[in-house]
């Protein structure tokens, strides 16, 4: 078989598998299909439950003035918003995603907060910034829809001073089983249902309910982080495991 015939290699979108360099563009247009909602799309993913998750995950980072963010897949800016409101120092909100990063400077705009924040449209697999430049690194619910996963761990091991700590807060696998049919139904019958009733777009809520189910569940992403080269890797369930924070420190 030529090199021209073989097959090409592929990744998972949603359930689908495609060509590994269709994933890019096929989850920019989920995202700017659902930018000017994306906080909506987290209440009806949730139930609002997310913003608890965020509090807890911004608590967890421990921000502090002499300390410097890295908000990766950042979006809105929610978790920008939160270090900053918390006293943190400052942040670099990166996203792949020029329309999302709109909404996010919006938002800065309207609530005074570009004076500790900058902005930056991205690859988290491949980022602009030197080695050992910032004291967290955070992704939340932005890892599941990263091509290449390992490269995103790496490189954000690589911009973290030693010391630094990195945070991964994303859906994960349920660890009670009667919460699973139930959620189940949620994701799959009722979501796509109300994304194509509030925002026309059935297809990208079906996408979302989907990625969380192929996204690596607990002790993958664990080993995963650890293999990445970050230490003293920790795991903190939420609502039994339907979202989980992952640490791990650069020492």
């Amino acid at each position: 078989m030529s090199d021209n015939t073989q097959a090409q290699a592929t990744t998972d979108f949603g359930y689908r598998q495609v060509p590994v360099d269709d994933k890019k563009p096929l989850v920019r247009a989920v995202f700017e299909s659902v930018a000017p909602r994306y906080d909506l799309m987290n209440d009806l993913m949730s139930l609002g439950i997310h913003r608890v998750w965020k509090h807890i995950f911004i608590t967890a980072m421990d921000p502090r003035p002499n300390r410097t963010l890295l908000d990766l897949a950042g979006g809105t800016g929610d978790i920008s918003f939160g270090w900053l409101s918390r006293g943190g120092g400052k942040v670099l909100l990166s996203d792949i995603n020029p329309a999302m990063l709109a909404v996010g400077r919006d938002r800065a705009l309207q609530r005074g907060l570009t004076g500790d924040l900058s902005m930056l449209a991205a690859d988290a697999e491949k980022l602009p910034l030197p080695d050992r430049s910032v004291d967290r690194v955070s992704i939340a619910f932005g890892l599941r829809n990263c091509t290449d996963k390992p490269a995103v761990l790496a490189e954000a091991r690589r911009v973290l001073k030693p010391g630094g700590r990195f945070f991964c807060l994303e859906f994960s696998r349920v660890q009670v089983a009667a919460l699973k049919p139930v959620y189940d139904a949620w994701s799959f019958r009722v979501l796509p249902l109300l994304g194509q009733r509030i925002a026309g777009d059935a297809d990208s809520y079906r996408y979302l309910a989907e990625s969380i189910r192929t996204f690596p569940d607990q002790d993958t992403l664990a080993a995963m982080m650890r293999t990445a080269g970050l230490a003293r890797v920790e795991v903190q369930n939420l609502s039994g495991g339907i979202a989980a924070i992952h640490s791990g420190w650069r020492l």
